[in-house]
């Protein structure tokens, strides 16, 4: 039997029943990795000999009855721009191949209290830059559905090592869509909190006041477990909060609205039935269904490539050669930080490092970077206004299925278009989930978009779970060349 698309809950009820071992079940896993990793090289490392004691260490605890909790024993992949000590986070750069962490992200601590085995380290867009793995100074990952076409990114890795089943979960992080995006494209679910909800402590840091950790899984059930074992306040991340008492939208009778700007043009035919076909489904479920405007939605992206890359300028400043990382020598420190700096990073890295460096020069800070704030202030704002209306608000997650490699490299308004549906919520720091629903007219996955006001993420995952058993999407990949 194949253990690896069981939800966790499943696996947990074996390993209490004594009719499968976490040894077992990582034995499992990791032959699943060797037959398809050489396919869609979504890992950039695999933690075989360490997890063989671990996976032991935990068929103990099941044996004695001292496990440690219903994560106990699951092998989860890890994207790697987070941080696990004694191991490489490289964030797919040559900039970062030789750094070793010495410590522990928040979450992958509080994932080591519950007994979580790390399959390995992710592949992604250099520093999570990108929507397709295409960045990535090691080479892309390939889509399990289909190999010649992308997984999505940046968290492209984490993405497709689950839809393949090398991985129970995973974690990826949502910048502008990162965690939503890929999960569409893969045919799994991806979950991205209310910001600061889940500390950013120990990730690689893109745009800060955008980033957020999140779950990518088989099913809803599965990303709330992992939520609730990551969320929590953290001294150490000065963006964490503490849990606000919010009121929570309503799980039946409730009122969803269909954002009008994301069912117009740039959104595939088959995207826009995919929302009809759910909204459908909602209302036979006894939910109300109305189409609402938000106009600043169609400004998202230009407000996203102004902010996001402004931060990366100044977050991606300290990888200069002189602390950590490779180091190219020069005859001055200043060349010496000029050529680790050109060889280090890759084109897209390098382009938005530009772009956010102007945006915050002087001269042109209150004209390009000043705006973009306030413009996504009134974004906020137009959010808060629509969610006093409407429960929930949903949309595709991506406005096509999965492109081929190559096709949007030489058109990079049409590459940035591809997080259109995905980062408004960024912007707005509201939480959002992405629920496979169905196959386009080329036989790939397509998803919606779930979003709700922020701090109510727990309702919003209650109710794409009864949302997620009215779809019941079931179609897995079939990956060529895969022999298990």
């Amino acid at each position: 039997m194949n253990h690896y698309k069981l939800s966790i809950s499943e696996i947990n009820k074996l390993f209490k029943d004594k009719k499968l071992k976490p040894s077992e079940l990582y034995s499992e896993v990791f032959e699943r990795a060797a037959n398809t990793e050489s396919i869609i090289h979504g890992h950039l490392t695999l933690f075989q000999d360490e997890n063989i004691k671990k996976a032991a260490d935990a068929d103990k605890r099941y044996e004695n009855g001292t496990e440690l909790g219903i994560l106990d024993g699951i092998p989860i992949a890890i994207k790697d721009n987070i941080n696990i000590a004694g191991y490489a986070t490289t964030c797919s750069s040559q900039m970062l191949s030789n750094y070793i962490s010495p410590y522990d992200a928040t979450v992958i601590t509080k994932l080591k209290d519950e007994g979580v085995m790390f399959t390995g380290k992710t592949n992604l867009d250099e520093f999570a830059m990108g929507s397709s793995t295409e960045n990535s100074a090691f080479g892309p990952t390939k889509n399990p559905w289909d190999p010649s076409r992308v997984p999505g990114g940046s968290s492209g890795g984490s993405a497709a090592v689950v839809s393949a089943g090398s991985a129970i979960a995973s974690l990826g992080s949502d910048t502008g869509g990162s965690i939503r995006q890929p999960a569409s494209f893969c045919g799994v679910v991806g979950f991205k909190p209310t910001y600061g909800t889940v500390s950013r402590f120990g990730l690689v840091a893109f745009a800060s006041s955008l980033d957020q950790i999140g779950p990518i899984t088989n099913n809803v059930e599965d990303s709330k477990i992992l939520f609730n074992s990551m969320k929590g306040f953290d001294p150490f991340d000065a963006t964490s909060g503490k849990e606000s008492k919010t009121k929570q939208p309503k799980l039946k009778n409730a009122k969803i609205g269909i954002i009008k700007e994301l069912m117009e043009d740039g959104i595939s035919e088959d995207a826009k039935l995919e929302v009809q076909k759910v909204a459908k489904l909602l209302e036979s479920q006894g939910h109300e269904i109305v189409e609402v405007s938000l106009p600043l939605t169609k400004m998202s992206i230009s407000i996203y490539y102004l902010i996001a890359p402004a931060e990366c300028s100044a977050n991606l400043s300290r990888f200069d050669g002189v602390r950590y990382g490779n180091r190219v020598a020069g005859n001055t420190s200043y060349e010496m930080m000029e050529n680790t700096r050109a060889e280090g990073f890759g084109p897209e890295v390098k382009k938005r490092i530009l772009l956010g460096t102007y945006a915050l020069s002087a001269g042109y800070y209150d004209a390009f970077y000043g705006q973009a704030l306030k413009a996504r202030a009134m974004m906020k704002k137009e959010f808060t206004e629509t969610y006093k209306e409407v429960d929930y608000l949903i949309s595709p997650t991506t406005p096509s299925d999965p492109f081929k490699f190559g096709e949007k490299s030489d058109n990079q308004l049409e590459m940035y278009m591809s997080d259109l549906c995905t980062i408004p919520a960024n912007l707005v720091g509201m939480p959002a989930i992405s629920i496979p629903t169905g196959l386009s007219s080329n036989g790939l996955p397509l998803s919606v978009q779930i979003m709700s006001p922020a701090n109510t993420d727990n309702t919003l995952l209650e109710f794409s779970q009864k949302l997620e058993s009215v779809v019941s999407f079931t179609s897995l990949p079939e990956i060529k060349g895969d022999v298990s």
